[in-house]
């Protein structure tokens, strides 16, 4: 079972529910207007009746003077009920198309409510979880086999280092590879040599290594988005990296960066395709992770065209911490939601969260 099959309810969606509240009040109205208009045969009937008694009033003469004012009475008590129906039809079909459209708009609000709260979640784990990798790489920098071989790269040191960062990987199962590099940026050594056969290769002009070397001290990491890395055999990752410095002191003189290889798809793909959606939500839904320009980072459309996302509005949407519109797609009307990164304590990814979800 993939994760969006993990994520599907057999529960209708939260439109689905306020439209079957609209046709309950449609069905109303149409049984309404059908007593109606048995109440109108009805009084068509007693206007016959009331039409009979004059004529038979008029024809005994002054013995049928009785019957001519119970036939007015009777012609003013239908007339009194075919106003008053009409009067009801009219309040009817007036309440109706405001119910109708109290409840479009009902919809409209607990729709983009809803998928806003939804994507707000998604971007926070996206942050919770990235504040961990943050505070993993400055920790593992510190680690005495590690700086051990950044110091003096002689081949124990490189072993004994591997060692080490391959025993750090054995725990922490959401990384590729852990990789260190000398300060020209050729790898030195890797935590997993068999399968990503890195130490030699010069990643000097990758942006997470010169990010690194650019941090002014060892409270400070360097990083590059998603992107496919050699050091993964062209998987898609994130890599956080901070320097190796002496003694493990955070202004020692620099030695190294420690890159850390983390497995993006992993995370993000898992989170965006068990977004708590119905499965009749899901047929008409697209839920995605952007940068602050829109480029796609995860996508529950699989093999999207094009590798940004782009429709009009999106600009003044990205402006708010969070907000929806409903706009027309390819033809169809869609409620766009979304959140930008709320941040977990010192890290913020200033990415987005975006739900796309057609509107019947």
């Amino acid at each position: 079972m993939n994760a969006r099959a993990a994520a599907l309810t057999d529960d209708a969606g939260i439109d689905d529910h306020i439209q079957s509240v609209s046709g309950l009040s449609d069905a109303l109205l149409k049984q309404l207007r059908q007593s109606l208009q048995k109440i109108d045969e009805i009084n068509r009937i007693t206007r016959i009746i009331s039409m009979n008694a004059r004529i038979e009033a008029v024809r005994i003469g002054t013995a049928g003077r009785s019957f001519g004012v119970i036939a007015e009475e009777m012609d003013t008590l239908s007339r009194r009920v075919s106003d008053t129906a009409q009067e009801i039809d009219r309040m009817a079909d007036r309440t109706s198309t405001d119910l109708r459209g109290r409840l479009d708009q009902l919809q409209t609000d607990v729709r983009r409510t809803r998928l806003t709260d939804l994507a707000l979640a998604n971007i926070d784990l996206i942050d919770r979880n990235l504040y961990e990798r943050s505070c993993d790489v400055r920790w593992w920098a510190t680690d005495a086999a590690i700086i051990a071989a950044a110091q003096d790269p002689q081949p124990a040191a490189l072993a004994q280092a591997s060692q080490r960062l391959g025993q750090i990987l054995d725990s922490y199962t959401v990384y590729f590879d852990l990789v260190l590099a000398d300060l020209q940026g050729n790898v030195l050594t890797n935590g997993r040599p068999r399968r990503y056969p890195s130490a030699g290769h010069s990643v000097a002009q990758q942006e997470w290594f010169q990010s690194a070397m650019a941090t002014r001290n060892g409270e400070e990491f360097g990083f590059q988005s998603m992107h496919a890395s050699t050091l993964a055999g062209g998987e898609r990752v994130l890599i956080y990296a901070c320097t190796v410095r002496e003694g493990g002191r955070v202004q020692g003189r620099v030695l190294g960066v420690l890159g850390i290889v983390f497995r993006w798809d992993a995370l993000a793909q898992t989170i965006v395709e068990r977004t708590p959606l119905s499965e009749a939500e899901w047929r008409r839904s697209r839920v995605c992770i952007v940068d602050a320009h829109g480029r796609l980072l995860a996508d529950t459309q699989a093999g999207a065209a094009a590798p940004r996302l782009d429709f009009p509005g999106l600009a003044p949407l990205f402006a708010q911490p969070r907000g929806a519109i409903d706009i027309p797609i390819d033809g169809r009307s869609h409620c766009v939601a979304q959140a930008a990164s709320p941040g977990y304590e010192t890290y913020c990814t200033g990415w987005h969260c975006v739900i796309l979800q057609g509107v019947d």
